[in-house]
């Protein structure tokens, strides 16, 4: 596991580190933000990506003390440029530019650009021997094994933002992969967790963004809504912790303190656990091994009074056992299961498919792939952005042509 190793690094106990933040705009971005903001000097900002805001980016650039800002979108250059005129940042736009910032000299990148336009640049950052704080799910998801071999044949750092596997990995605290029985992630259950299977297949955008616990982007948002977000960490945490899909679960946890299990052979049991507040994890992995106090909220064990647990529901939410069913089957397929949910996203936020239709849809795409024998496992991230632009294909034919598949419910 690159992430796990704990040698000492002088380059971590320097006075200040440098950091760049891909998806500076987006909701882990503001919170790595709010993290640097509170570290008192300890952590200076090199650069900063965002997408299509340029006001935004260039507001958070200054605020950071950037002194480069990359936007994915080219044609918000004119605007970003006008914006930063006379502030010393220089401006950028494009995928080039977005490459750029994340190879800007800094000793850890937070990879928080969401969806599969996050695999390239953050590659690029690992790459160039970057420490990589990884808050975006689907760089393991479509090109885990590409991510693990470079990491560890570079012996550079992968550390886990996601608030569940980062708690893994300090619950593991260095033992050996093998001493260990069982990883649990957890799931709040998110806004459906009570509702009827009818109820769910028939929610609202505005029903399924109402998460009770986190505030996050909309696209994680629906996935935790649906849980797919777990059967997409559980792919996460096979890359990450070397485990097979035997020995992964999901409990669902609707007080969302305790964040992952590590069970280990002797019968012990270690528990992560933190309030549900995204800097917790960010300062982990940006202070990293250090420990620095921050202004993350705290819990009170006595005051929540109890912590439950409960099975998730497969038939409820068969996003998981879809998840599950593409980390069992390998190969190619998380991949093409990524790429398909984020089309059934979008299309759902867009009101052309109901919440129902999110998991047929993404089931009916891998099905598609299996028939086709397209689930090869992709031999580089180029192998995996194929594959990725296959499936998106598949699933927008699909979309186009609902009577053909059968299953759509399009509104």
């Amino acid at each position: 596991m690159p992430h796990a190793e704990r040698k000492p690094d002088p380059a971590y106990e320097t006075a200040s580190r440098s950091v760049v933040i891909l998806g500076v705009t987006g909701s882990i971005g503001k919170s790595t933000a709010d993290v640097i903001a509170g570290s008192n000097g300890a952590l200076r900002v090199a650069a900063v990506a965002g997408g299509r805001d340029p006001i935004a980016l260039a507001r958070m650039a200054c605020d950071l003390g950037a002194k480069f800002a990359a936007l994915a979108d080219e044609g918000g250059y004119a605007e970003l440029k006008r914006a930063l005129a006379g502030t010393g940042v220089k401006p950028a736009a494009g995928r080039a530019a977005v490459i750029e910032a994340a190879l800007h000299p800094a000793e850890i990148v937070m990879a928080a650009i969401a969806g599969t336009a996050g695999v390239e640049p953050t590659f690029a950052a690992l790459s160039a021997g970057r420490s990589v704080a990884l808050a975006n799910k689907e760089c393991l998801v479509c090109a885990g094994p590409a991510f693990i071999r470079r990491a560890t044949s570079l012996g550079t750092r992968l550390l886990p933002v996601d608030s569940e596997h980062n708690a893994i990995f300090q619950a593991l605290g260095g033992a050996d992969p093998d001493t260990v029985e069982k990883i649990t992630l957890t799931a709040s259950g998110g806004p459906f967790r009570t509702w009827t299977a009818e109820a769910i297949a028939k929610a609202t955008p505005e029903q399924a963004l109402q998460h009770p616990n986190w505030s996050m982007g909309p696209k994680v948002t629906i996935d935790s809504a649906g849980l797919m977000n777990k059967g997409l960490e559980l792919i996460e945490a096979h890359h990450l912790f070397g485990m097979e899909a035997k020995r992964l679960e999901v409990l669902v946890h609707p007080q969302s303190i305790v964040h992952g299990l590590v069970s280990f052979r002797d019968g012990a049991v270690s528990a992560g656990m933190a309030a549900p507040d995204m800097r917790v994890p960010i300062a982990h992995c940006l202070f990293y091994p250090r420990r620095q106090k921050t202004a993350a909220r705290r819990f009170d064990l006595a005051e929540i009074g109890q912590l439950s647990f409960e099975r998730p529901d497969f038939a409820r939410f068969p996003a998981l056992r879809l998840g599950l069913d593409c980390l069992r089957h390998g190969r190619g397929l998380p991949t093409v299961l990524n790429a398909a949910n984020e089309v059934a996203v979008e299309a759902f936020l867009g009101r052309r498919i109901s919440f129902g239709d999110i998991a047929r849809l993404v089931e009916r795409c891998c099905d598609i792939a299996i028939s086709e024998n397209l689930t090869r496992e992709p031999q580089s991230v180029e192998d995996a952005l194929a594959v990725d632009h296959m499936a998106r294909e598949r699933t927008r034919a699909l979309l186009a042509e609902p009577s053909a598949s059968g299953m759509l419910t399009i509104r």
